[in-house]
């Protein structure tokens, strides 16, 4: 009989075994994540693991996750639907000031201070921005909002209002301009400001109309409905946006507005495949916010980007931001251009992938490894690798060629950590300078320090928690 081997470690070892005539079983183990000093790491998960809150209350952040239903509800300017001001600009990523500020989002900064005539020119928006006395920088995040890219937002914006009919809960996304240069990418030249001020006066107050006239829009089922046509909701939204025009087109058409107006509406929303992403991040927004602030809760949240930091939010730990430096993406660019040129990963729209979607989902749509990289191979692989580091699986959106099993959903920080396996992120690379606009697409993953900072954060709290049972 011959002998069976457990192999963990280089395959050098694991060769010399098999050609001696046994059996081998090749485990891939990794060391868990370390913190930045390199210690502590073990001890917090060993704290975190027997955290008697920690079962239920990743239980509960899951049940609440799965159970949002978002909704369609209106859509309306940014100082109308958040309470944004003049001056006021969100972005996206955790907090970041304009001096540690990356290029596409001082771009999309200055193109949104002169959308919103606090100057004439974008030169004159950099010098407002230095002295900052007249405007105030704030994460989407922060306001119940989110936004792909640089993710800016001025009062003027109009916005996609989402609602769960349950709590009533909203969040909010602006409406999506295509792709090349756009606002989003951190380009600001007259022709994104023509675009973005049409938005405003005519694309915003038609779909206003449409929804307000229209049965309510189930988002949350639309990206079911999706994940079975190809799409994985990140960089790949064709059949949702189509689905899209699906249920708000009768009404454009019937809500008296010009012709010409509405003909461009349908033409625009149409030949923008991306359009449906602006309606699928709020909606992971709305159903992840569900999960927030639950003592004990390991789950992320949010994962998201400035250009700068990439950071990520817990649900047992409030809304304290976890950070490092956000990675440039490994993936394919447009034209001429290479690595040199691309920044840094930035944007909310990881939040689709904080929910299952996007590169947890990338096994839905294999097509998509021809606008980010990668093979199909890969595309089935990730899903699956996925799964390692989750609390359990949405059955709302499945994954056909995994035997329908749901995407893999709610990111457990522990598990991140122990295992050393990395959310996967698909992504839009931006110019590293203001006003260049899409450089490529590719796959990213987080800066792996911010799982054990956040681990370290909620084994402190459980240490608390325990010391505060324990009689004196």
């Amino acid at each position: 009989m011959s002998e069976r081997v457990v192999s963990v470690g280089i395959d050098l070892l694991a060769d010399a075994v098999a050609d001696q005539a046994a059996h081998v079983d090749r485990v891939d183990w990794r060391p868990p994540l370390r913190t930045e000093a390199g210690v502590g790491t073990e001890d917090d998960l060993a704290t975190v693991a027997l955290d008697p809150l920690r079962p239920e209350a990743n239980a509960l952040a899951l049940e609440r996750t799965l159970g949002v239903q978002a909704v369609l509800v209106d859509v309306l300017p940014a100082h109308e639907a958040i309470g944004l001001e003049r001056g006021e600009f969100l972005h996206a990523g955790p907090p970041i000031t304009w001096e540690r500020a990356s290029g596409p989002l001082r771009g999309a900064l200055m193109g949104g201070a002169v959308l919103e005539g606090l100057v004439d020119t974008p030169e004159e928006a950099a010098a407002l921005f230095e002295g900052g006395l007249h405007v105030r920088l704030e994460p989407c995040h922060h306001r119940r909002s989110v936004g792909p890219m640089a993710g800016v937002v001025a009062p003027s914006m109009w916005m996609f209002v989402l609602e769960d009919p349950a709590t009533g809960a909203r969040t909010h996304c602006t409406l999506n301009e295509g792709l090349g240069k756009v606002l989003r990418y951190g380009a600001y030249s007259p022709e994104v400001l023509t675009r973005l001020r049409w938005m405003g006066d005519v694309l915003g107050p038609l779909l206003q109309r449409a929804v307000r006239g229209s049965d309510p829009v189930d988002v949350t089922a639309i990206l079911g409905q999706m994940l079975q046509m190809g799409d994985e909701a990140h960089n790949r939204n064709r059949a949702g946006t189509l689905m899209l025009l699906r249920d708000l087109g009768p009404a454009l058409v019937a809500s008296g507005a010009d012709a010409s107006d509405v003909a461009e509406a349908l033409r625009f929303v149409g030949g923008n495949d991306h359009f449906f992403l602006n309606l699928a991040m709020p909606a992971c927004k709305l159903a992840l916010d569900a999960a927030r602030d639950i003592d004990g809760s390991t789950m992320v949240v949010a994962m998201s980007r400035n250009g700068t930091d990439f950071g990520i939010q817990v649900s047992g730990t409030g809304d304290e931001w976890f950070t490092g430096p956000a990675q440039v993406a490994d993936g394919l660019y447009l034209g001429d251009y290479g690595p040199d040129d691309a920044n840094p990963d930035i944007g909310d729209s990881a939040i689709t992938e904080t929910a299952g979607l996007g590169g947890f989902a990338m096994a839905t749509a294999p097509a998509i490894v021809r606008f980010v990289g990668g093979s199909v191979p890969d595309a089935l692989a990730t899903t699956r690798r996925m799964r390692e580091i989750t609390l359990g699986e949405n059955p709302r959106w499945s994954v056909p060629v995994l035997e329908f099993a749901g995407v893999p959903t709610g990111i457990d920080v522990s598990l991140v950590c122990r295992t050393g396996i990395l959310p996967q992120i698909n992504t839009g690379m931006a110019g590293r300078v203001a006003g260049v606009g899409q450089v490529g697409a590719g796959l990213v993953n987080p800066p792996e320090e911010i799982f054990p900072k956040a681990l370290t954060r909620l084994a402190e709290l459980t240490r608390a928690r325990a010391g505060a049972r324990t009689p004196s």
